[in-house]
């Protein structure tokens, strides 16, 4: 599968703006989150994103509550 330069590029900025919010935010409900970003993406890419997020140490999800754990 090859997957397009531009694509990827935006696929890497949304995950960035999201990563930006919960950072700017500190933490978050992640039920409040995503109703503000469910105009733009599904449930599914949500959860996607917020895994990544999670998975790299970036996030951490206690009790549906996102909160930020990298580097200010």
């Amino acid at each position: 599968m090859t997957t397009d330069p531009a694509t990827t590029l935006a696929a890497v900025q949304v995950i960035k703006a999201v990563a930006d919010a919960i950072r700017d935010l500190g933490s978050v409900p992640s039920g409040e989150l995503y109703a503000r970003l469910m105009p733009h993406m599904t449930l599914a890419q949500y959860e996607d994103i917020i895994g990544i997020l999670t998975r790299t140490g970036l996030i951490e999800q206690k009790a549906h509550v996102l909160t930020w754990r990298g580097k200010p």
